[in-house]
């Protein structure tokens, strides 16, 4: 971060100094054009009024560094001071047609024979011939030079700057180096870093209430799976006892071997469910994503729980349309089987249960209606808690883990699905599962 203010202190002095440079450069250039303009108009006007009196013999007594061109008014060349160079014809040039147009004219070009930027001027005689001027100058040269010194300054100045930006930079962090990120305090650092401490603070803030939430809900858990295996364990175990000691009659002991297997049976559910729950908080250990009809996958899955409905003479009923999402079918099967498993559990003998699947506004979306016993509004929010049950001694009766509506919100977070319930003590529920 140092580095980064630095370079940026720096290349913004460097900037602002190769501006000032070359802004002072492009007016030194044209200083010294403007000044050799003038000087060659005032030597045209004491030239053409020599010429009034002497003529040709005038401007050859001259001793002069600048070139001097006489040209009549027919565009001949009456008099050239360099004569090494004749080649062209003067009366072409534009700063010679504007004098014989205007009265005077300037031009600044290249000269093949001088090599440098020759600044030319013409000025209108009153016998009607033009008189011009040349003088080569380098520009470039003689700007420079007068910017030398400046320069130096600037590369002073620039050096003094990179000492400067780096010790700014080096004051600007050091309250942010030192800021105690454990217990910011918004006094100790500048005003503009106040909104950075107060959100790291809001977010220890929430860091702590998760990690405090989180560890509650894992002694809960922990509470709550201890209790639930110590049941059944306590069963069989007491089966058992009683079995081995000879206590147990030979006609209950059939009675006895299914309460075992029962219990056993409800164990191993509990487990299952609870690896499932582990594997849908680590999303781990499933297959890759795929296409998945939900029509098709409800059909199987009432299919294969119409053996259990039929016991309680529960009708199973499944409508809608196809529709397709992008999920891992195992868990699909396994959220839409808990919803039909639920709805049948917790219904009354000779109920319905109502499998809908639909699409609509492109999200997919499938109900599990039943006409059974409903939660209270007060308990809506709860059922989707690892091991939470409305009616207890009900659960119990029906060998319920309490895990079913964790496993399907769980699913629904793993595939960014909405779980919405409706429900009325009475008159049964809806579960809907929106995916998106």
């Amino acid at each position: 971060m140092r580095r980064k203010i630095f370079i940026y202190a720096f290349q913004l002095g460097a900037l602002v100094l190769l501006i000032c440079a070359v802004l002072f450069f492009l007016l030194q250039y044209s200083q010294t054009m403007e000044e050799t303009c003038a000087a060659l108009r005032g030597e045209a006007v004491y030239a053409a009024s020599g010429i009034k009196t002497g003529g040709q013999a005038y401007l050859e007594s001259l001793e002069n560094i600048d070139r001097i061109t006489w040209i009549g008014a027919d565009g001949a060349v009456l008099y050239d001071s360099d004569i090494s160079d004749l080649s062209g014809n003067p009366g072409d040039d534009p700063e010679v047609k504007t004098a014989f147009e205007k009265g005077e004219g300037q031009d600044i070009r290249d000269s093949a024979l001088a090599g440098v930027s020759t600044v030319y001027y013409a000025l209108r005689c009153g016998d009607g011939t033009v008189l011009r001027l040349s003088r080569p100058v380098s520009v470039a040269r003689y700007a420079l030079e007068a910017v030398s010194p400046v320069l130096w300054v600037f590369l002073l100045v620039l050096i003094v700057s990179g000492i400067m930006a780096f010790r700014a930079a080096k004051q600007i962090l050091r309250p942010v180096n030192e800021l105690n990120l454990d217990d910011p305090d918004p006094a100790e650092t500048y005003p503009e870093l106040s909104p950075l401490v107060n959100r790291i603070q809001e977010q220890k803030k929430a860091i702590r209430e998760e990690s405090e939430r989180r560890e509650s809900l894992r002694k809960e858990f922990t509470a709550n799976v201890s209790h639930e295996l110590k049941t059944p364990l306590t069963s069989i175990s007491g089966f058992a006892e009683l079995m081995r000691d000879g206590l147990v009659p030979e006609d209950k002991i059939p009675e006895f071997s299914g309460d075992i297997y029962r219990e056993s049976r409800r164990m191993i559910t509990l487990v299952d469910d609870i690896m499932r729950l582990s594997k849908l908080d680590e999303e781990k250990g499933f297959p890759e994503e795929e296409n998945i009809d939900l029509y098709d996958v409800a059909a199987d899955v009432l299919e294969s729980l119409e053996p259990q409905a039929k016991k309680r003479n529960i009708t199973l009923t499944l409508t809608g349309s196809h529709a397709e999402i992008r999920g891992v079918l195992p868990v699909v099967q396994e959220m839409l089987y808990n919803l039909a498993d639920n709805a049948i559990k917790y219904n009354r003998d000779g109920g319905t249960v109502t499998l809908s699947v639909k699409e609509e506004n492109g999200k997919a979306s499938v109900s599990v209606a039943d006409s059974g016993i409903g939660i209270a509004r007060e308990e809506q929010e709860r059922v989707f808690e690892r091991f939470y049950r409305v009616d207890k001694s009900h659960s119990k009766k029906i060998g319920g883990t309490g895990l079913g509506l964790s496993i399907v919100k769980h699913g629904a977070q793993m595939h960014g699905a909405k779980v919405l319930l409706e429900s009325e003590p009475g008159k049964g529920t809806t579960v809907t599962v929106v995916f998106s």
